[in-house]
């Protein structure tokens, strides 16, 4: 069996878990964190960088136990939610003065993989939580599948211009274009329907959406290019056969479940 099969059947309990929402979407969510901070890590170290890794795992489950929408509207909320951050960052300090072994370097990545990972795909329980949720929370995989798709087709069939070539070689000016209309018509039409079944948002912002997140999936998959270039390898994994690794799957997914969310939250009020 072509392993590109065989790593879509290893990511078909997502599509159940979507489906689903609640518990399972957040527990899903989690493993899908966790792997990923991995990942990070495992190939950090490749250039000598020492992350935190369990600091970092344990604040992933902390935060997910604790992330609601409900929760989001309270300044409580967010007064915690800082102090505990600063604390960690605290602690982190302290440690490098404990043990030498670490340094600045080790507690950014650190850091940086918690907010890059674990927040940013905690956007997409956020999604899920909100009112049409459950529809709204595929807006996310639509513009990040269809300008994949887009992308590579158009770049195939069209691509002469390189678009950013030191950091990716076989991504096209014509391809990237492709990417941002597909994503953007594949949410305008999910509008559509969308609005068929009495939810109550203009269809224009749809397409906005899908315009904006064409834009940031292209960014994350380069910035996932980026992180791989300077380490030095192909995949972040080969965990998915034929897909690498979580972060090289979802790289574009990250980006856009913080434009979804943040454009639901601030433009519409949601």
């Amino acid at each position: 069996m072509n392993k590109r099969y065989i790593g879509a059947l290893i990511l078909s309990p997502l599509i159940v878990f979507i489906f689903i929402g609640g518990t399972f979407l957040k527990i899903g969510i989690l493993i899908l964190s966790v792997l990923g901070l991995f990942e990070l890590f495992k190939v950090s170290r490749k250039k000598g960088i020492k992350p935190l890794s369990l600091l970092a795992y344990v604040a992933s489950i902390a935060y997910y136990l604790t992330l609601n929408n409900k929760y989001l509207s309270s300044s409580t909320y967010y007064k915690y939610l800082f102090a505990a951050i600063v604390l960690a960052v605290l602690l982190c300090m302290c440690l490098t003065v404990i043990n030498p072994k670490y340094n600045y370097i080790d507690i950014a990545v650190t850091l940086f993989g918690f907010i890059y990972i674990p927040v940013f795909f905690g956007n997409i329980i956020l999604v899920n939580q909100m009112e049409y949720g459950k529809y709204l929370i595929w807006l996310i995989f639509i513009s990040s599948w269809l300008c994949d798709t887009g992308a590579y087709y158009s770049g195939r069939f069209l691509g002469k211009h390189k678009l950013a070539p030191k950091v990716s070689p076989n991504k096209t000016v014509e391809g990237s274009i492709g990417g941002l209309i597909l994503s953007c018509l594949a949410c305008g039409i999910f509008g559509v329907f969308l609005r068929g079944i009495n939810v109550n948002i203009e269809v224009i912002h749809f397409f906005l959406i899908g315009l904006i997140c064409g834009v940031a999936c292209q960014f994350g998959d380069l910035f996932a290019s980026s992180i791989k270039r300077y380490i030095g390898v192909k995949d972040f994994s080969n965990l998915i056969p034929g897909h690498g690794g979580i972060l090289d799957r979802f790289d574009s997914i990250l980006f856009a479940s913080v434009v979804v969310y943040y454009y639901m939250s601030f433009i519409l009020g949601m």
